[in-house]
């Protein structure tokens, strides 16, 4: 395995990559969902290559930008073991020359709904990182985890309009033993907060078990089980259509869920069929 830091040392290594080369861009502080991603681009690809990259460009104001954990050489260690050919951990100013960027993708309206509501700016510069590393990685295949399934879908959308040419895969959330959604900020969470967490996970749980009786039985479910638990804000829950259109009368389906619990901020969904 190689690890490299500078866009020159990136380029050079980019050249002994063997096809198909599958990409898994991370923010590092890797966990067993991004061990989950690296496993499926090493079971699909010849080549695997990973990006360990916090981007500020998707971090809003009061956000968790300078705190965001970053564990690099355990990180990699992870990486060596998963059997990567190469890690490229580069500095801000490899990714953004100039400083920042004067042309960033625009989401679109998709942009604007759930998490776009509360994290606006988020998606553009989630968006403008992708990009620029899928037009220098120039991968086959691009693996990105389904917990942030609004993410998955906007680069889903990205990667078609504009024409960017890699297979986006989504993998399956990973989840604790006890249902909670693996999440880098989870380790925020004291002990009383992730007892109040498990909540978010058993509502989406329990909404998917009610969707043998419709749409509202989802949406009810789900409220019933986040309005038992005092120690969460909810943010959002939503019921969506698989693309995040409206919910369809009958078929594939997505119910999404945004809740603070103590200062944390933490996102999941399941999907479903009506």
């Amino acid at each position: 395995m190689k690890v490299v830091r500078t866009r020159e040392e990136f380029l050079a290594a980019r050249g002994a990559l063997r096809a198909p080369v599958g990409l898994v861009p991370t923010m590092g502080a890797l966990h067993a969902g991004h061990a989950a991603l690296l496993g499926a681009a090493r079971q699909e690809c010849a080549s695997v290559v990973t990006t360990n990259f916090v981007n500020p460009l998707q971090f809003g104001a009061g956000e968790d930008l300078e705190r965001y954990p970053r564990t690099l050489d355990a990180d990699v260690a992870l990486c060596e073991q998963l059997g990567v050919d190469l890690v490229w951990a580069p500095a801000v100013e490899d990714v953004y020359p100039a400083g920042s960027t004067q042309v960033r993708v625009e989401p679109g309206p998709l942009g604007t709904i759930l998490d776009g509501v509360s994290r606006p700016g988020h998606f553009g510069g989630m968006l403008t990182v992708v990009a620029k590393f899928l037009n220098l990685v120039r991968p086959d295949r691009a693996y990105f985890g389904e917990k942030d399934y609004q993410q998955l879908a906007l680069i889903r959308l990205m990667n078609a309009d504009l024409d960017m040419g890699a297979a986006i895969i989504g993998v399956e959330t990973v989840r604790e033993d006890d249902g909670l959604a693996l999440s880098s900020r989870n380790v925020y969470l004291s002990a009383e907060d992730r007892k109040h967490a498990l909540a978010l996970s058993q509502a989406l749980f329990a909404g998917r078990d009610a969707a043998g009786d419709g749409a509202d039985a989802v949406v009810a479910a789900a409220e019933q089980r986040l309005a038992a638990e005092p120690g969460i804000d909810v943010d959002y829950l939503a019921l969506r259509g698989a693309d995040l259109g409206a919910p369809p009368q009958h078929g594939p389906a997505r119910l999404l869920v945004a809740a603070k619990v103590g200062s944390t901020r933490l996102i999941d969904n399941v999907g479903l069929v009506l």
